[in-house]
């Protein structure tokens, strides 16, 4: 079964589970009249079919911008529900436990699941007010003393899946904002597209007025899997970016810039990552930033120890707590780490979103790193 009908079947047989558990497990059991829990019923029916909505736009449709916001928040309502279901449990297990009499008990209740209700309400709010905002420049020092007190200025972005919300408009302003920190060099780690190239050259094409001294370089992510990868690729080549595909570039005499396939390509049987290749021919010793869309392709370096590399792919867990859910496959979610004497890794939050347009606890970010 090929990508792009496989990963939204999956996405869509999750979430009708979620919803189908939402309903019998959290509507079932409120304190609230009969028809407002038939209400719920046909809010939670209606949120399904906005994400079944939302993954055809993505890729089979175009629908407005305003219906397409309305859509791609379905899939935050969702993830909501989930985390809701999990808590609503406990509730409900304390609510079963609380040593009361029957009246003190049914207060309790009805004030817990009101809670619960407006907690939930606040939730939603609060992602989308943060996910509007724009992304914030992230400063960060990493001192190695590789280059004989030189300094780099490299900024990275990751994970802007144009398509859908991310427009033109949004390429162009992010284009303007990096340019105006001055690059040594940029550095794209993957998931840049979310649809088919031909649906987004427009917005992609403003890419082409990124400037900086040694270039603009990009890794694949995931996502380009889904969503024409030969093309995206080939597309990109003609804007002057540089696509690292397992291979290296020195830059200045001072170090080399590498890139690799993203970890998916071994579950879709094209473009998998190679590191020997992408490093064999690197001299011992010579300073080395490494580009890989995954923080976890650290357990895929083998004997190559690079001296920095610059990752994505976790949103910085986009909506709190999914960090904690990320962590679990991955063993950075976010910000500046150290992998042993002067070798560190920095995982981007992502300059725009998957899904819904909504961040809680990270924020949209454009990093600017100093690496001397």
């Amino acid at each position: 079964m090929s990508m792009h009908i496989l990963f939204p079947l999956v996405v869509t047989l999750f979430f009708a589970m979620v919803h189908y558990l939402g309903y019998t497990r959290v509507v079932c059991r409120l304190h609230v009249t009969t028809p407002t829990r038939r209400l719920f019923k046909y809010l939670l029916l209606l949120n399904m079919a906005a994400i079944v909505g939302y993954l055809s736009s993505r890729y089979f449709l175009s629908p407005p911008w305003l219906l397409y916001f309305a859509l791609s928040l379905s899939i935050g309502v969702g993830f909501l529900l989930f985390m809701g279901i999990i808590v609503y449990e406990i509730l409900h297990l304390l609510q079963r436990l609380v040593p009361f009499d029957k009246e003190k008990r049914t207060f309790f209740k009805r004030f817990s699941d009101l809670g619960f209700l407006a907690v939930g309400s606040g939730y939603v709010g609060a992602g989308v007010l943060e996910g509007s905002k724009d992304p914030v420049v992230t400063y960060v020092e990493v001192a190695q003393n590789r280059f004989g007190g030189k300094a780099y200025t490299i900024v990275q972005i990751s994970d802007m899946h144009i398509g859908g919300l991310i427009d033109r408009e949004f390429v162009a302003k992010s284009v303007a904002a990096i340019n105006r920190l001055d690059p040594d060099l940029i550095a794209i780690t993957g998931d840049l597209s979310d649809a088919h190239i031909e649906t987004l050259k427009e917005a992609i094409d403003e890419l082409r007025h990124l400037k900086s001294r040694y270039g603009t370089y990009y890794v694949v992510g995931n996502h380009e899997y889904f969503h024409s990868i030969d093309a995206t690729i080939s597309h990109l080549k003609t804007l002057g970016i540089h696509v690292l595909e397992n291979r290296s570039v020195p830059v200045n005499g001072d170090f080399y810039i590498a890139g690799v396939y993203d970890l998916f390509g071994y579950r879709a049987g094209i473009y998998e990552p190679d590191i020997a290749q992408a490093m064999g021919e690197i001299p011992r010793d010579t300073p080395t930033l490494l580009l890989a869309h995954q923080p976890k392709y650290i357990d895929y370096l083998g004997g190559f120890e690079p001296s920095l590399m610059l990752c994505g792919h976790t949103h910085g867990g986009q909506i709190w707590p999914f960090g904690h859910l990320v962590s679990l496959a991955q063993p950075y979610v976010r910000g500046l780490h150290s992998l042993g004497p002067n070798r560190h890794i920095y995982v981007n939050s992502g300059i725009g979103f998957w899904g819904p347009p909504m961040r809680l606890g990270s924020s949209a970010e454009i990093t600017c790193i100093t690496w001397s």
